[in-house]
């Protein structure tokens, strides 16, 4: 099993930043992937960002692409989401998932997640 624990949600202004954390603890070993995903009042969780463990790749959403940044800490078993430029549209409860093969779904599809954190929420003020 993997245990994932977020941190770092929080009120923000638009055209301000955040900085999420994820730490796994537990059998990290068996890690493929790990990123964020969110879900807003209403509407279905969604995929973020997501980064590869052993090797550079990473994926984002469009909606985030050239605002957020996905990174990791290997040694820290840790993976990171630097949020710029959000929007009131970013509010949402964020979730880190992560994914101990690829699967045939991909790496966007909420079901290729083994684990999921508890979540922790993200709000934009305009």
């Amino acid at each position: 099993q993997v245990q994932l624990v977020e941190s770092g949600g929080g009120l923000v202004q638009a055209g301000g930043s955040l900085r999420l954390s994820c730490a796994a603890s537990g059998r990290t070993f068996t890690i493929y992937a790990m990123g964020w995903f969110r879900q807003a009042p209403g509407k279905e969780r969604e995929f973020v960002a997501t980064t590869i463990r052993n090797n550079d790749l990473t994926y984002y959403v469009d909606s985030v692409k050239g605002r957020f940044t996905i990174s990791r800490d290997n040694a820290l078993n840790t993976v990171y989401l630097q949020m710029n430029s959000m929007k009131p549209e970013d509010t949402a409860v964020y979730y880190c998932a992560a994914a101990e093969r690829l699967g045939r779904l991909g790496i966007r599809r909420r079901e290729t997640y083994d684990y999921w954190g508890r979540g922790t929420q993200v709000t934009v003020s305009s």
